[in-house]
């Protein structure tokens, strides 16, 4: 559904009116949020290197990321580099981040499991873990093949440069960790 209306919205303005738009959503001179927001969601488009924030179903904040530094295609496993694709929730929020604030996404998730399980990257007792950490809304096992603790955090955005995490600029992860419950949905789209 985001990545509907991310198409959408360069179809409708263009990309000289993204151009010019771009500065606008990216926060230059927006009003400051007060949080936490209602019904927030978060959609993250690897393709586009930005994260929207929602409110409601309407589009509050967008911000530039950096990704992994293999960032095409999904994580497969541990040590890719590559950032996941698929629909997680925020299922923790550290405000000691070596990268100043972090948001953990809860990676892997329980489609990321059945595709290991059915290539047998992992056994059944992880995939249990995984879905158990799933169901209850919890931190998923960190030390599978899958790999883990991704987060979103702070550093900068400027090129790619995470093994795995999203990355934004500090002020950025800053109003996105106030904004921002566990539990919200974050949606990863290629």
């Amino acid at each position: 559904m985001g990545y509907h209306r991310n198409v959408k919205l360069r179809q409708r303005i263009g990309p000289i009116g993204l151009i010019v738009l771009l500065p606008l959503l990216l926060g230059a001179g927006a009003r400051p949020l007060a949080g936490p927001l209602a019904a927030p969601r978060i959609v993250v488009n690897k393709s586009l290197r930005s994260l929207q924030l929602f409110s409601r179903e309407k589009l509050v904040r967008l911000y530039r990321i950096a990704l992994g530094t293999s960032p095409v295609g999904r994580k497969e496993h541990a040590g890719d580099r590559r950032t996941p694709e698929g629909t997680y929730t925020i299922c923790n929020k550290n405000p000691h981040s070596q990268f100043y604030l972090s948001l953990q996404i809860s990676y892997p998730g329980p489609a990321d499991a059945d595709r290991a399980l059915a290539s047998r990257l992992i056994n059944a007792e992880q995939h249990r873990r995984i879905l158990e950490a799933s169901r209850r809304g919890g931190q998923p096992p960190p030390n599978t093949a899958l790999g883990g603790e991704i987060f979103i955090h702070g550093g900068n955005s400027r090129g790619d440069w995470t093994w795995g995490c999203i990355a934004l600029d500090n002020r950025d992860i800053k109003e996105l960790f106030e904004l921002v419950p566990v539990g919200t949905p974050v949606e990863i789209l290629p």
